[in-house]
């Protein structure tokens, strides 16, 4: 059977993957303590404090996980109730991984203003929410808003998760080539919510590494599927615009093709087809090829290695050097909530992402990240977040 065939059968059979359990014993002397007429006190203590509601109920380990199924996997608008195994699995990893309850929320509503209005009237019910699979350029707009109107951690996933785990990627995949981030001819392929955050986090990154501020960073381009991102288009929105403060500054207006000749990175955050065999064997000595689209990355790891890719990571499990935003999601989280983090920050992003890299003490061309399984994975980056 296929891994599609397998999965399938498997939701069958569990008619989903997660459910809930209790903290305590129900019994005759219990139930008057946990409901009437002992919870009354509870409520008077916690009414109109979160602090002391998190001292009495779940919302101190409760994380709502948000989607309106505009943008799912590699798959697209396919609305709610297609979100919703993904979203289940979200679940379950927060409860694996980092002990952290999740429930999973699918909104039949998609226009920002009624996605943040929503959350904002659910939001006293949870200590955290993590938005997922909403499409850009909305997901931009959705996310500062609700950052700028709640007094809890939010995060956008697709955008930071992918992110701060492609930064540790990288991290160790410059150091197995014996490069520089900060000098590096980088190709992004994409640019919805993660191309546009994994380019964000990488200036932000090399910012830091300048020398008295003098070094230009790196060399990034990117591209969505009209082609280059160039000052001179007129179908760019606001991301996509910004994104030309720090990439393609020479304004090229070439090909894929033409950019990725000589790049030393190539991070495909689109879809199956997008990176071919002639752009890698174009490219500089030793190249680096992300293809991270999911479930079909832009080329498959053999093809990639053959065409002379030194060093492949991709988005799925069944290959090594998986990016997957599950090495960063559960601890980040998990930080959050224990050390009262209301915002995620690019300092919290940067340091998550240096603790992924650290954790593979000898990096090799196969083993440039950790695997969500590797024991203290949760842990370094759970103390990242302060």
């Amino acid at each position: 059977m296929s891994i599609n065939s397998d999965a399938l059968e498997l939701h069958k059979k569990l008619k989903g993957k997660i459910s809930t359990s209790l903290r305590g014993e129900v019994t005759p002397d219990t139930l008057k303590l946990f409901y009437s007429p002992g919870v009354a006190e509870a409520s008077r203590y916690s009414a109109n404090s979160k602090e002391k509601l998190s001292e009495v109920s779940w919302t101190n380990n409760l994380v709502a996980i948000i989607s309106d199924g505009s943008a799912v996997l590699g798959l697209g608008d396919i609305g709610p109730k297609g979100a919703m195994p993904v979203m289940e699995g979200k679940a379950m990893l927060f409860k694996h991984f980092a002990n952290i309850d999740a429930v999973p929320l699918v909104l039949n509503v998609h226009t920002p203003n009624e996605i943040v209005q929503t959350v904002k009237a659910i939001a006293p019910s949870f200590g955290g929410i993590n938005l997922e699979d909403i499409a850009a350029p909305k997901c931009f707009e959705i996310e500062e808003k609700l950052k700028s109107e709640l007094d809890i951690p939010i995060m956008h996933d697709d955008q930071h998760g992918t992110a701060i785990v492609v930064l540790a990627a990288l991290i160790n995949a410059c150091k197995i080539t014996g490069r520089e981030l900060r000098y590096c001819h980088i190709v992004i392929i994409g640019a919805g919510s993660a191309g546009v955050a994994i380019a964000k986090l990488l200036r932000e990154y090399v910012d830091r590494l300048a020398v008295d501020g003098k070094d230009t960073g790196p060399c990034m381009y990117a591209f969505d599927t009209k082609g280059i991102i160039h000052a001179d288009r007129d179908n760019l929105n606001e991301s996509k615009r910004r994104l030309l403060e720090f990439t393609n500054l020479s304004n090229s207006k070439d090909s894929l093709e033409e950019v990725t000749s000589n790049a030393d990175v190539i991070i495909g955050v689109s879809g199956p087809g997008n990176i071919t065999p002639e752009m890698i064997k174009s490219m500089a000595k030793d190249p680096i090829i992300f293809a991270l689209a999911n479930p079909d990355p832009e080329i498959l790891p053999e093809d990639a290695k053959k065409a002379g890719a030194k060093i492949v990571a991709t988005g799925r499990s069944d290959f090594p050097n998986q990016v997957n935003n599950a090495l960063g999601f559960p601890g980040i989280f998990r930080g959050a909530l224990d050390n009262k983090v209301t915002k995620i920050t690019n300092d919290h992003k940067i340091a998550a992402a240096e603790a992924l890299a650290d954790l593979v003490s000898k990096p090799s061309a196969d083993k440039i990240i950790p695997s969500p399984f590797d024991e203290g994975v949760v842990e370094a980056v759970a103390n990242s977040i302060k």
